[in-house]
């Protein structure tokens, strides 16, 4: 199983940097795109084993506008000098966020009003589409939002990968050999405490890193690690009680040796959003 997980990693990951790295963030906006839509389906795979239909037809739909929307907003320049805001107008249309929940609202409302679905289920389906976009298509959206930062979104978006994938590889490891304090039994009975500490020390080593390639000061970069990895670590467990309440030990197939999507992505999509956050109000969008 170790080396089927390595395998898939050595071809996803370069993969990944090189879309980063090289790609143009409609490009990237692309990928979050592809990858939220296959996450949504596994979701709702999820809330169908567990006794809960939805409308992914219709949440799928929102969750590209909400992917547009972070991309469009990416377009748009803003700088400040001195006393004076200036502002580069964007050659796309770019929507706040509360439109695209509005408009999911409005639509998921109309589908239990009109939908020839059993009255007992039209809360369930309603709540489990909700969930799906607020739980899965949001925060992932926000990894393009983070790619569009002017000069160090590339820089700070493969930061976020990393941080989550040195975390996750490492508390992997640790768990394995030093292993020994459950850290949340009912939900998942192989993390331990001391694999969410080699998590957190993956996620630091990280930081250190792209503080001297990035040449910024250390500190920043180690708080914003600790505060995405708790959040991804988070993520994790919230993934492995969707797992546990629908039945299964994965939710998909799709990576061997991952799992499914989501599986793969859990700690990401908690950890994009408060990278997004630490770096718009922590740190005023400079870095």
């Amino acid at each position: 199983m170790t080396g089927t997980r390595v395998l898939t990693a050595i071809v996803l990951v370069p993969l990944v940097v090189g879309a980063v790295w090289l790609g143009p963030s409609g490009l990237v906006a692309s990928v979050v795109a592809g990858v939220a839509l296959l996450a949504l389906w596994e979701f709702f795979a999820l809330g169908e084993k567990a006794g809960l239909r939805g409308y992914p037809r219709w949440t799928m739909a929102c969750a590209m506008w909400l992917v547009y929307e972070q991309w469009a907003a990416g377009t748009v320049t803003r700088w400040t000098l001195s006393d004076l805001s200036l502002t580069r107008a964007s050659e796309t249309l770019a929507l706040p966020l509360d439109v695209v929940i509005l408009g999911f609202m409005i639509g998921a409302a109309t589908l239990a009003i009109v939908g020839r679905w059993p009255l007992a289920e039209i809360v369930g389906a309603i709540s489990i589409s909700a969930a799906a976009l607020v739980f899965v298509a949001l925060p992932l959206s926000y990894l393009v939002r983070i790619h569009g930062i002017e000069r160090r979104g590339r820089e700070l978006l493969l930061f976020t990968l990393v941080l989550i994938w040195l975390g996750d590889s490492l508390a992997y490891f640790v768990g394995r050999a030093l292993g020994r304090l459950p850290m949340a039994p009912t939900i998942s009975p192989k993390k331990t405490w001391e694999g969410a500490v080699g998590n957190v020390v993956g996620s630091l080593v990280a930081a250190a890193a792209f503080a001297w390639w990035m040449k910024v000061e250390p500190k920043q970069l180690l708080v914003l690690a600790v505060l995405a990895n708790v959040a991804g670590q988070i993520g994790d467990l919230a993934e492995s009680a969707y797992k546990r309440g629908a039945g299964v030990k994965d939710s998909g197939t799709l990576l061997p040796g991952h799992g499914g999507v989501l599986d793969r992505i859990d700690s990401l999509i908690f950890a994009a959003p408060v990278v997004w956050c630490y770096f718009w109000f922590v740190l005023g969008g400079r870095l």
